[in-house]
């Protein structure tokens, strides 16, 4: 079985944890790019795109956000698979006309989230948990798109075609969510709680969410075996 070539469109500003939560979660060779230093792939011959987590704001004047939603843009028009993770999910929502806006506190820590069905979420606990650290959110989708999953603090889940955007971080493992709360200020108080919730439940729940990145690729893969009988 040919092995999938996905881009990973790292918009981490070089977080040490980005890349190595998603080359474990992510079966598939990956060709990883620096977007925040203005690295985007010269073409869309992959199979998928995956798009991660930033500090950055999507409605920031940045000559490489810009150029990150073009080329989002372009990828969704030929059909590319993509999934968005927390920034990824706002930028995926705004490439393809959605609103962006910030919120008046950051949303932090594991959390129950409700969802419908969806083959993104085929297996998953309903609800499923994951962890959150953002402070901005969709407010309004793009034209065409459905909502997957939604709190009272925004769109959690979206899809639009062969798109997908997550608000969540479902590639976490334990030491990245306990290093990303301790590197935030937050009052003593909250910190301390969000760091408690890092328990050993609430991550083995995160971890059954991880499935959703097998069920990306799945469905990758019959996109691209599609794309090819095609061809034939």
């Amino acid at each position: 079985m040919r092995r999938l070539r996905l881009v990973l469109l790292d918009a981490s500003h070089g977080a040490d944890h980005t890349r190595r939560n998603f080359r474990r979660e992510l079966d598939a060779d990956l060709a990883e790019f620096d977007v925040t230093a203005g690295d985007l792939p010269p073409g869309f011959d992959y199979d998928g795109a995956v798009v991660t987590g930033s500090r950055a704001s999507v409605y920031w004047d940045e000559p490489w956000i810009a150029d990150l939603l073009t080329w989002i843009e372009r990828a969704a028009d030929r059909g590319l698979p993509i999934l968005g993770v927390c920034y990824g999910h706002q930028a995926l929502a705004a490439a393809l006309g959605g609103r962006v806006e910030a919120m008046d506190d950051i949303e932090i820590g594991y959390r129950e989230i409700d969802r419908e069905e969806d083959p993104l979420f085929a297996g998953l606990d309903d609800p499923l948990v994951a962890f959150e650290t953002h402070s901005d959110r969709v407010v309004d989708l793009p034209p065409g798109a459905t909502r997957l999953a939604g709190n009272g603090r925004g769109v959690q889940a979206f899809r639009r075609g062969d798109c997908w955007g997550v608000q969540f971080h479902p590639e976490y493992d334990r030491d990245t969510a306990e290093t990303v709360t301790r590197g935030k200020d937050l009052p003593e108080e909250r910190l301390a709680a969000v760091i408690d919730g890092i328990d050993d439940d609430n991550y083995a729940a995160a971890c059954r969410t991880k499935r959703l990145f097998d069920n990306f690729t799945e469905h990758v893969r019959r996109v691209s075996e599609g794309a090819m009988a095609d061809d034939d």
